[in-house]
């Protein structure tokens, strides 16, 4: 065995006993859809991954498929193995191990699904397909590391080829299919976005795993890899009896899943759970039925107990438990304790119960006292309301990155194909309907008809343009000095913000936060495409001190030029929230107020599109922010004529 093959055994990896779990449940039973780890890096999950596929057994394969297909089942067989069975061919069977097969976060539709060469096809009429990353996972475990900035549509295909079990690929009228049966393992830092909820739901399983805080485990860690790396063969041997141990438990939960029996108390007790834990839809509760049955498998038994229901419950429901952007819903623990107490009690007593009387809920006291300027005090955010649209970018100039905000002519392969125009160079991506067309009226000429075939000249060629949508980043500057505490202007503004981080978490926005108070203004949150990190800052945010608007937006344009440095097409909107009463300055005596209006013409010669947003609210008003507005080159809005009728057009009317 040389030294590049081996793999730090899975029983080796200390503590993360839920991930091994997830793992484990998902090797036993492929149809649990795959598992979700979700956890801050250096937490052995891409290690985890590796050491379940050399830990599973090897497996029968068709010797000359390129799918590995199975040479018995013929639902893992693809089309060409089972006309072959059919023929009465005896098909040629070899050992193989269980491969782990990584999908890079960049990859394109094509890498993903496979290509089929439309010439053959044409020249040929037979069907020639190029194998993608699902074709080499049928019977594997497909790894995606940083699954949550992937883009949507390559998320969607995978689940949609997880949930049905194969993989169509359709290209200008030609179709093929293959079967895609394989393991799901998707991985993911919560602090660099979070998937949308719809596709959250997809992944059966879904663990929550953070860094060890036990000293003696941390050290155990430490010393388990310092023996790994220096006598890796050694160590591997030392845990294969472990190993071993684990295969011989998976294997014969294989065979004993599909004898587990669930009753129909226990299928009642998993409506219930789902009913009190108040998830959306059904797919929790098939799940828990599934998992419930496979931990059984697990423990070697044929029936499952209400241990079981609990345990699957743990694994389905956490990422299930949020039913809006930035609801912070956790896994209830003691509401499903409660659940299942009440279910067996009445398993146990069936006579009727009386319903249980709900305390009323007291408010919290507001606070009598009115805020002063100079303390600080934090201000909760007022009920956010619905934005419609946010189209920073009018021109559909290529732009980096996946979201689905603005739209823009993609460079890639990725994206809907639009249109068709001359390529400039060797063509990379070609449309062949518009190649056709434009060969069409210089056949007879060319002679092919006589020929029976299509003759294509260079000068037909066309490519295709395919529009995709982008992310951007809103960055946002908020005042959170003392006047803003005056007449709840912070809650109001809070609940402005809060509406524009729920549209940016839909259309998968970068955000970035900055705060002024005092003298300072401060980076509350860098660029992220965390919109739920935004959320809890701005929950955070306290008010109190003097306005140095100033320094708010010298911060804001130091901010947005390091982005820009970054990626110079990035399309950016500031969001500047203020009530304009400027009493700081940087420079030394300098006039607060004409010093900001120069940064804001700093900012406008970037081209970055900006709204500003008045909180000033009573009768005495300065009234500054129109012309401050004016030097941004931006759209100004006074705060209470921002009401959930107008707020749907705000942003999209400051950018046209």
């Amino acid at each position: 065995m040389s030294c590049q093959s081996i793999i730090f055994p899975f029983t080796a990896i200390v503590g993360q006993e839920r991930m091994k779990k997830g793992l484990v449940l998902n090797a036993i039973n492929p149809g649990l859809s795959g598992v979700l780890i979700r956890g801050e890096k250096g937490t052995a999950k891409s290690t985890a991954a590796r050491a379940l596929a050399n830990l599973l057994p090897e497996i029968d394969v068709v010797a000359n498929c390129p799918f590995s297909c199975h040479p018995q089942r013929e639902e893992l067989m693809c089309e060409e193995c089972r006309h072959r069975k059919v023929q009465g061919e005896i098909l040629p069977i070899i050992k193989r191990k269980m491969r782990v097969v990584n999908l890079p976060v960049g990859a394109t539709e094509d890498r993903v699904v496979g290509t089929l060469d439309i010439e053959h096809a044409l020249k040929t009429g037979e069907k020639k397909f190029e194998p993608g990353v699902l074709a080499d996972a049928h019977r594997a475990i497909l790894y995606v590391d940083e699954v949550n900035l992937l883009d949507d549509h390559i998320v969607d295909l995978l689940l949609d080829s997880a949930a049905m079990g194969v993989n169509t690929i359709e290209r200008e009228g030609v179709s093929f299919s293959h079967p895609a049966h394989f393991i799901l393992i998707g991985t993911m830092n919560p602090e660099e976005g979070e998937l949308r909820p719809q596709l959250l739901d997809r992944f059966g399983l879904c663990v929550n795993i953070e860094g060890i805080d036990d000293t003696k485990e941390r050290v155990e860690v430490i010393k388990r890899r310092q023996d790994f790396e220096e006598n890796q063969v050694r160590f591997v041997a030392k845990w294969n009896e472990e190993e071993k141990a684990l295969r011989e438990l998976i294997i014969k939960a294989q065979g004993l899943l599909k004898d587990v029996v669930l009753t129909d108390d226990m299928l009642e007790l998993i409506a219930k759970i789902a009913i009190d834990m108040e998830v959306d839809g059904h797919r929790a509760d098939i799940f828990m039925m599934k998992t419930s049955r496979t931990i059984a498998a697990y423990h070697e038994r044929r029936q499952v107990t209400e241990e079981d229901v609990r345990e699957a419950a743990e694994l389905v429901l956490p990422h299930r438990m949020r039913r809006k952007p930035f609801q912070d819903r956790q896994m209830e623990q003691e509401q499903l304790e409660q659940t299942i107490q009440k279910h067996k009690k009445q398993t146990q007593d069936p006579r009727p119960q009386t319903p249980e009387k709900k305390e009323e809920k007291e408010g919290e006291q507001e606070q009598k006292e009115k805020p002063n300027a100079q303390s600080e005090t934090i201000f909760n955010p007022g009920s956010p309301f619905r934005v419609k649209n946010l189209n920073i970018a009018k021109e559909k100039m290529p732009k980096d990155g996946a979201g689905r905000r603005s739209k823009t002519t993609s460079t890639d392969k990725r994206g809907r194909y639009t249109k068709s125009t001359l390529p400039e160079g060797r063509p990379n991506d070609i449309a062949f309907d518009a190649t056709f067309r434009a060969a069409a009226p210089y056949q007879l000429e060319r002679k092919g008809l006589r020929a029976q075939k299509l003759l294509i000249e260079p000068q037909d060629i066309r490519e295709k343009v395919r529009d995709k949508k982008v992310s951007n980043l809103v960055l946002f500057v908020v005042d959170s000095s003392g006047s803003m505490a005056a007449n709840r202007r912070m809650e109001a503004a809070k609940g402005v913000i809060l509406s524009l981080l729920v549209d940016s978490y839909e259309k998968r926005d970068r955000v970035g936060m900055i705060a002024f108070k005092q003298d300072k203004a401060e980076v509350l949150l860098s660029p992220t495409n965390s919109v739920e990190l935004a959320s809890a800052r701005l929950e955070e945010l306290p008010t109190g001190g003097k306005t140095p608007l100033s320094s708010g937006l010298q911060l804001a344009l130091e901010t947005i030029k390091r982005e820009l440095r970054k990626n110079e097409r990035l399309a950016t909107l500031l969001v500047l929230i203020t009530d304009g009463r400027a009493n700081v300055s940087i420079q030394k005596n300098g006039k607060p107020f004409e010093e900001a209006k120069t940064i804001a013409h700093q900012i406008k010669e970037l081209k970055v599109k900006s709204i500003v947003i008045d909180t000033e609210r009573g009768f005495v008003r300065l009234g500054r922010l129109p012309e401050l507005s004016e030097a941004l080159g931006g759209r100004y809005y006074p705060l209470e004529d921002i009401k959930a009728e107008t707020i749907s057009n705000l942003v999209k009317e400051a950018i046209i």
